[in-house]
């Protein structure tokens, strides 16, 4: 089965919720899947950038993902997310980790190391020939330093039978064009950021991993169902209403963002690791403020 006929429309990229004393808070997680489900996403991604997997450790993450996978019990599909610049390392943690149960592996592409396209092409090809899940590209150049180009991807989808799709994140919209013309049928592509996902339903984009839908799932999900049924008046008015959270959400960073919104809907304590920390209190009274007169 197609990673496209799994993991079409809303999924959402779950943070991690930490107690007052930085430890995982597993019942906040568990409110959260709770919450996100029942507004209606399709599917879960754990240990994306947004869950702050840089400070989290090897046990931790073992944890979350079973966790992830016990409270989920089938009611959605499960995507990791298992990224990094060390290609060696990560094809051991293939191997490390608990995702049997996963629908897909979404990997960032390298950050830092900044390699050629070839290079680029070479590592997701191996983490492909390694690993026993789909693998899902993240293509997040504003956070990676290096675009993962349209005929990269295009030539992996071809190419390289394991990789399933890409999550696009680089707000080049003549990228995003480009990809859903030239990709194979069976190809999944979906948006990595929040703001451009209406317009890039449009295109022919087939859902989205979210940071909003995480705060607002049935709000946000009920756009996306609009805009993959090709209803786009009811997309773009779901999509005004969000347009004022959107950059609320990644004014300062994300994941504090999200938090904010989290926090004041009385889901999790507002507590990050560094070096991340929550929202200034200028902005998380624009958070309140929001929320407030949201309908």
């Amino acid at each position: 089965m197609s990673l496209r006929s799994q993991l079409s429309g809303t999924g959402v990229a779950i943070i991690t919720p930490f107690k007052k004393d930085y430890s995982v808070d597993y019942e906040a997680l568990g409110k959260l899947i709770d919450f996100i489900i029942e507004g209606g996403v399709n599917f879960i991604v754990t240990l994306g950038t947004t869950g702050e997997t840089p400070v989290l450790d090897k046990k931790e993450k073992i944890d979350i993902i079973n966790y992830t996978f016990d409270k989920v019990n089938n009611r959605v599909p499960v995507v990791v997310g298992i990224g990094g610049n060390n290609t060696d390392a990560l094809i051991k943690d293939f191997e490390q980790y608990p995702i049997q149960k996963a629908a897909a592996i979404l990997s960032a592409s390298p950050y830092y190391s900044k390699p050629s396209q070839e290079g680029i092409f070479q590592h997701y090809k191996a983490l492909a020939e390694a690993c026993p899940k789909p693998i899902l590209i993240y293509n997040v150049p504003g956070r990676t330093g290096r675009n993962v180009s349209a005929a990269t991807t295009i030539r992996l989808a071809n190419e390289v039978p394991n990789i399933g799709g890409i999550k696009e994140a680089s707000d080049d919209m003549n990228q995003c064009m480009q990809i859903i013309r030239d990709r194979p049928d069976h190809f999944l592509v979906v948006s990595g950021d929040d703001a451009l996902t209406m317009p890039q339903l449009s295109l022919g984009f087939d859902g989205v991993i979210s940071v909003a839908a995480q705060a607002f799932p049935s709000q946000f999900t009920a756009m996306v169902n609009a805009g993959l049924a090709y209803n786009f008046n009811l997309a773009q008015k779901n999509h005004f209403k969000l347009l004022e959270a959107y950059d609320l959400l990644f004014v300062e960073n994300n994941p504090a963002g999200v938090k904010g919104f989290l926090y004041e809907l009385g889901i999790i304590e507002n507590v990050l690791r560094l070096p991340v920390v929550p929202l200034s209190n200028s902005v998380q009274e624009k958070v309140k403020t929001f929320l407030k007169n949201f309908k």
